[in-house]
C-alpha cells in the first residue's frame, strides 16, 4: 500500500496528503458515522487529468476510491476507510460558463451551491435545488444524492437541473455525457444514471445544468403554528389538494421547532405546537398565499403572512437551522423517507405511534410540498443503540407500505443498505449490481456502500 501512496506522490505531488488530520477529516461525513480506521490519503484533485491520474493508478493497483465533496452527506456516502484512497473534488470549484440566452451553466463539481447562487445572482440568475446545506454543500455532492432541497416541490430536484455530465470512469477514461440542448433522447440516458449513483458509477468532474432567470412578481412567506404535527400536516396535504403550487412548504413538529427555537433564542413559540411555512412566487403569488392561508386558518393553525423579502428570509431560517439544532441534542441519526403527498398525514401519525411504542422522541421535518419527511434519532454516545436500529426498521417499512421510499435525497450509503431489497425487490437490485459492474468490474469505486 505504500507503493501505492508513492504512485500517487510521484504523479501528483503536493496535492497528496497522508498526515493524520486530513486522514481523521475523511474518516465520517455528517451522518454521524465514523469508520474505524483511516484511508491511505486524500488526494486534493485540481483538475480533470488529476483524478483521471488517480483512478488510472487505482486501476492499475486494485485500490478502492472514495470521492468526496465538502463531507456534508447524511448516509455515510463518503467516508473513507483502511486501505483506500479519498478523491477530493472540493478544490476543482469554479463557475465554467454562464449561457443566459440558453439558459445554461457549466460548473466543476467543488464549487458551493449557495455560493454558485451568489454568481448567478449578480446577473439576475439561480440555480433552483435548494438544499437545506446549501452554504456548504457542493453541486458535486447535490449531483451525487440528487439532493432536493426546500424549492423541489415546484422547481424540481437536481436530476431536473442536470443536463450533462463528465464523469471519470474506474480506469481513468473521461465520458462526456448529455447535452447542451433542452431537448436530447440520444441512446440510453446515462446522465440521469449518474445523478443520485452515489460515486458508484464514476467521478463527476464537470456538470452543464440549468439556470433560470429571477422569479418577476412578490414572494409571499406564511409562518403558521398548528397545534399537533398530525394537524399541520393535514393542512399542508389540503394546500396541495387545493392546487395551490407553493415554492417553499416546509413542516416542523414540536420537538424540532422546540429545538430550533432554543438554538436561535426565538420568542413567542409555544411548547407542543407544530410550525408550518409556506411561501409562494411569482406573478400569482399573492392570491395562492392569500387561499393557502384562509386554509390554515379554517382547519385551525395561526399564523401571519408577509410580503417582506427579508422577513421571508428571516422565517425560513427557522427551517434551515434544523440540523444545527438537533447537534446540540446529542448524536443523531438524521433520517429520510417520501411518501405521496396525500399520505403525509398518516406518516406523521405513524411516526408519533413509533415514538410511543419505542418510548423516544423522532424530532421530525418535512418538506412538505414533496412529501419528503427528515425523522431525527437523537441518542448519547457513538454506537446506535438496537431500539433505534427497531424503531428505524418499523419506520422504514411504514414509509414503503404508505407508498413511498427509502431516501428522497440522502442516499442509501452506509446507513440504508440494509434495506434496499425491501424497496427494489431481488431482481432488481440484482440488476443494479449488473450496472455497477459493468461501470466499475472491479469494483474500486466507494466499496461498501449502497449494496
Amino acid at each position: 500500500m505504500t507503493g501505492v501512496v508513492g504512485l500517487l506522490v510521484e504523479e501528483l505531488g503536493d496535492a497528496v496528503f497522508t498526515d493524520a488530520a486530513t486522514l481523521s477529516v475523511a474518516q465520517a461525513d455528517k451522518s454521524g458515522h465514523r469508520s474505524a480506521s483511516a484511508p491511505l490519503a486524500v488526494v486534493a484533485a485540481r483538475s480533470i487529468a488529476d483524478v483521471q491520474a488517480v483512478m488510472r493508478i487505482a486501476s492499475a493497483t486494485g485500490t478502492p476510491v472514495v470521492t468526496r465533496g465538502a463531507g456534508t452527506g447524511l448516509a455515510g456516502g463518503a467516508i473513507a476507510s483502511a486501505g483506500e484512497i479519498v478523491l477530493s473534488t472540493a478544490a476543482m470549484d469554479r463557475v465554467l460558463e454562464i449561457n443566459e440566452a440558453d439558459l445554461l451553466a457549466v460548473v466543476e463539481p467543488g464549487i458551493l451551491n449557495g455560493r454558485f447562487n451568489d454568481i448567478l445572482a449578480e446577473q439576475g440568475l439561480w440555480f433552483a435545488p435548494d438544499p437545506a446545506s446549501r452554504a456548504i454543500s457542493t453541486v458535486g455532492g447535490n449531483i451525487a444524492t440528487n439532493a432536493g432541497g426546500l424549492l423541489c416541490a415546484k422547481y424540481g430536484v437536481t436530476r431536473d437541473a442536470v443536463l450533462g455530465l463528465k464523469v471519470v470512469l474506474a480506469d481513468g477514461r473521461l465520458l462526456d455525457l448529455g447535452h447542451r440542448s433542452v431537448k436530447g433522447v440520444t441512446g440510453l440516458d446515462l446522465t440521469a444514471l449518474l445523478v443520485g449513483s452515489e460515486g458508484l458509477l464514476g467521478v463527476i468532474v464537470e456538470a452543464t445544468v440549468r439556470i433560470r432567470r429571477a422569479v418577476p412578481g412578490t414572494i409571499a412567506t406564511i409562518a403558521s403554528y398548528f397545534p399537533s404535527v398530525t394537524d399541520a400536516a393535514a393542512a399542508a396535504a389540503a394546500i396541495t389538494a387545493a392546487g395551490i403550487q407553493p415554492s417553499v412548504m416546509e413542516l416542523m413538529d414540536s420537538a424540532s421547532l422546540e429545538a430550533v427555537a432554543t438554538l436561535l433564542a426565538l420568542p413567542g413559540i409555544s411548547t407542543g405546537e407544530a410550525h408550518l411555512v409556506v411561501q409562494t412566487d411569482g406573478p400569482a403569488a399573492q392570491q395562492e398565499a392569500d387561499a393557502a392561508f384562509a386554509l390554515i386558518l379554517s382547519l385551525g393553525g395561526r399564523g401571519a403572512l408577509s410580503t417582506d423579502l427579508a422577513e421571508g428570509e428571516r422565517l425560513l431560517t427557522v427551517r434551515r437551522s434544523m440540523h444545527p439544532a438537533m447537534e446540540r441534542l446529542g448524536t443523531t441519526l438524521i433520517e429520510d423517507v417520501s411518501v405521496p403527498r396525500s399520505a403525509l398525514p398518516a406518516m406523521f401519525a405513524e411516526i408519533v405511534r413509533i415514538e410511543q411504542r419505542y418510548g423516544i422522541r423522532i424530532p421530525t421535518v418535512a418538506h412538505a410540498g414533496d412529501g419528503n419527511l427528515h425523522p431525527n434519532f437523537v441518542f448519547s454516545g457513538t454506537e446506535v443503540p438496537d431500539v433505534i436500529w427497531q424503531a428505524a426498521d418499523e419506520l422504514f417499512g411504514t414509509a414503503l407500505r404508505l407508498g413511498g421510499t427509502l431516501t428522497g435525497e440522502h442516499g442509501i450509503g452506509i446507513l440504508k443498505k440494509r434495506w434496499l431489497g425491501l424497496e427494489l425487490g431481488d431482481d432488481q437490485l440484482e440488476l443494479q449490481r449488473q450496472i455497477k459492474r459493468v461501470f466499475d468490474p472491479q469494483g474500486i469505486l466507494n466499496p461498501g456502500k449502497v449494496f
